[in-house]
């Protein structure tokens, strides 16, 4: 297997999947964004984005979606869940959330408080999907009153894609704004030996 990767985006989702599940893998270090700076990168993935993952013939652009293909691929693995498992819809569902929920309004207060020149920041933008972002997470401060993690009190594919976006709002400046439970949550993630590896490559 092949992982394109930026440090810190969202590629270290599977980065930190791959490390969890102690599979073998080559790691493609990039600079962002690699569509301008990786040459053959759109040949790739021709959307240009981060991740791609490539394992034989087969090629995925989606993080989370990488999360549950490593789970499915190379399982059996209790960061798995199954149709037959107790949780399996409710994983699911945070596997997707984590992304088109949690994730997507973060990468619009990346773009106009880090990428877009001075001129074209937007701070009525970046204002509107931090709270966005942060109204969001309410579901995942109360999935965890209780609970150390989210799906059946387990460590799963789940808990990686949604740290992953409770990591990046850290990197924005928006943890500040975390109620107790998502705090605890995210010391408890990035204090695992996979994420500090993968994190460190």
């Amino acid at each position: 297997m092949k992982l394109y990767h930026c440090k810190d985006a969202r590629s270290l989702r599977p980065l930190w999947a791959l490390e969890e599940m102690g599979l073998d893998y080559e790691l493609i270090n990039m600079t962002f964004p690699p569509r301008a700076t990786y040459q053959g990168y759109l040949d790739i993935n021709p959307m240009g984005t981060v991740p791609t993952l490539v394992d034989g013939e087969t090629t995925l652009t989606e993080s989370a979606g990488m999360c549950q293909y490593l789970a499915e691929k190379y399982g059996p693995t209790p960061l798995g869940l199954t149709v037959n498992d107790a949780g399996y819809g409710e994983y699911l569902n945070w596997l997707h959330r984590s992304d088109a929920t949690l994730t997507f309004p973060q990468t619009l207060v990346l773009r106009y408080t880090q990428l877009e020149p001075e001129e074209r920041r937007l701070p009525q933008v970046v204002a509107d999907y931090s709270q966005w972002y942060l109204s969001r997470l309410r579901s995942v401060e109360h999935a965890l009153e209780g609970n150390d993690f989210l799906v059946n009190n387990t460590f799963t594919m789940a808990d990686v894609a949604v740290g992953y976006a409770l990591y990046l709002g850290r990197s924005l400046g928006l943890d500040e704004r975390y109620k107790p439970n998502c705090q605890a949550y995210l010391e408890r993630l990035i204090a695992r030996p996979a994420f500090i590896k993968a994190q460190s490559l």
